[in-house]
């Protein structure tokens, strides 16, 4: 048999597999090969090469790579908690979210995570590693394998297995230890050589090697305001009885959905309300507003500066692009692009003066910037600053202190969000809270600007990028943090972004993210989009809101 390999041909036995390839050619990799891509499909390694098919490979280091990392130490992590005598079956372990370099895992046990515990564990871990055991993928009937997970008192599983339209599904074992995952996993433990299990708060994290340096042990920094934002949406999904997709397509499926809905969005209301009520008790006059893309930014500026006036106060936004540089000062990137993400792109001293004369009540006339021509024009009528008026910013750099540097701390009230997606699949397959905001911009960038989802997913690594140099760092700065996830809203975006997906044909480098996305999304039971409430921040990516339509 023969199969391109980097343009190069490569004549093979019929048999021969994707790990005998990825031994072959492991050599020309920096990192190691962990999965691969068949014509733009990823693929375990266990699998037969197929004749005529082009093949690549995913290191540790490339996003899909990264991902079968995660749970391949996942699994190994639950197998050395079934084997530590302490645990009884029914004792369940979740694996919450992602925190810096680190994945909080919550155990459902009278016994709490203690050093020792994570010392026997990680000793079990490290010798499964150096047993090199293979992940074993098994296909089964899925009715067989929701009794399984029943016996085994894994709820969550048998729930989400109960919607699943296939007959058949794959199940993979670990020695002893089975379990359903998502997505591929790698061929064996040896190559999970790099992590360590550490306490934090109420449970504990697994620490990984970030995707960039994929074999370097980092140092764990978490944001403490994250996690207690991300924990007060676990309690209230729990007390829900909705944290994982099984129960959200249960409330679907039995009439629940409406209740759920209107209860998360009154909630998403209160919260608005009481940053609101904190700004004002504090006499703040300027807001600042950042967070990634996708979060739902301008929707909540709206909704925030409703809350504003209904407490007397006259919020007035300013749009930070007005202050970019003439086009011919921006700084330029490592491709010599310009770099409009960069602090450096803002004219930072005309910003702040015209912040410090609008507080001391002059008038000032504000720019606006020209994306044709490149240059700041002065047309918009003179503002001049009541005792009551207050202004609203909203921008990537609204964390970082540079930005507003001549302004008392006194002045500012700096709100960070971000949709800090807290359902997950089930307990042991967690949902990325990049993934609802790369599905929320593919729709919106459908709606609003024409583009494939094909552009942008393109897009998308480079968007991240930025957000990790200019919005990341400076989160834990935030007075108030607010998570725009909704429970519901993978299954409300589901009949929006299925056929935008479909649209990413098999030559495009973008499939297989297309691909893994359309499959997460299979998990979910669909909803009417015209149920979402028209001021909803859902509304800013499907649209028909009354907000910004």
């Amino acid at each position: 048999m023969e199969i391109t390999w980097r343009d190069k041909k490569i004549t093979c036995e019929e048999g021969t597999t994707l790990f005998d390839i990825s031994k072959q050619v492991e050599k020309e990799y920096e990192f190691p090969i962990i999965v691969a891509k068949v014509d733009g499909v990823i693929q375990e390694l266990y699998h037969e090469v197929i004749d005529g098919t082009t093949v690549s490979f995913c290191t540790t280091k490339d996003s899909d790579g990264k991902r079968a990392y995660i749970r391949g130490m996942s699994m190994l992590l639950l197998k050395a908690i079934q084997e530590e005598k302490a645990f009884k079956e029914e004792d369940r372990i979740t694996i919450d979210f992602c925190l810096d370099s680190g994945y909080y895992c919550h155990l459902n046990s009278k016994e709490k995570p203690t050093k020792e515990l994570l010392n026997r564990l990680e000793k079990r871990m490290r010798e499964d590693v150096k047993k090199d055991i293979r992940f074993e993928k098994v296909v089964m009937r899925t009715r067989d394998a929701r009794r399984m997970f029943e016996k085994k008192h894994m709820s969550d599983k048998s729930n989400l297995l109960k919607y699943r339209r296939n007959s058949r599904m794959t199940v993979y074992h670990l020695g002893d230890f089975t379990d359903y995952y998502y997505g591929a996993m790698p061929y064996s433990t040896g190559i999970l050589t790099h992590f360590r299990l550490e306490l934090f708060e109420d449970g504990f994290v697994f620490v990984v090697p970030k995707k960039e340096a994929p074999v370097t042990m980092p140092e764990f920094k978490p944001s403490i305001k994250q996690y207690h934002t991300m924990q007060m949406a676990n309690e209230w999904s729990e007390k829900m009885q909705v944290s994982t997709v099984g129960e959200l397509n249960e409330i679907i499926v039995n009439g629940g959905f409406q209740e759920l809905m209107l209860t998360q969005e009154a909630l998403h209301e209160k919260r608005i309300g009481d940053i609101a009520v904190q700004i004002a008790e504090r006499g703040c006059r300027i807001v600042t507003i950042a967070g990634p893309s996708s979060s739902g930014k301008t929707t909540f500026s709206y909704r925030l500066s409703t809350q504003l006036r209904t407490l007397g106060l006259k919020p007035h936004p300013i749009g930070l692009d007005d202050y970019f540089v003439n086009r011919e000062d921006t700084p330029r990137d490592a491709n010599g692009k310009y770099d409009y993400e960069c602090l450096g792109a803002i004219d930072t001293k005309q910003f702040n003066e015209d912040l410090t004369n609008l507080l001391a009540g002059k008038p000032v006339q504000l720019p606006t910037y020209n994306f044709i021509s490149g240059m700041r024009e002065y047309d918009k009528p003179v503002m001049q600053l009541g005792s009551e008026d207050i202004l609203v910013i909203e921008g990537i750099h609204g964390l970082n202190d540079k930005l507003t540097y001549s302004i008392p701390k006194k002045d500012k009230y700096k709100i960070y969000i971000s949709a800090l997606t807290t359902l997950n699949i089930d307990h042991h397959n967690r949902i990325p809270t990049t993934e609802g905001r790369l599905l929320r911009r593919i729709i919106r960038d459908a709606r609003t600007r024409g583009n494939t989802a094909q552009k942008t997913i393109s897009m998308w690594d480079s968007v991240r990028r930025g957000e990790s140099r200019n919005i990341f760092p400076y989160q834990e700065e935030a007075d108030a943090m607010f998570n725009s996830a909704l429970i519901y809203e993978l299954a409300a975006m589901k009949l929006y972004a299925d056929p935008l997906l479909f649209q990413v044909t098999k030559d495009c480098p973008e499939y297989a993210e297309a691909q893994r996305l359309l499959k997460f999304l299979d998990y979910f039971l669909p909803i009417d989009p015209h149920d979402v409430p028209l001021n909803s921040i859902l509304r800013e990516f499907i649209g028909g809101g009354i907000l910004l339509g």
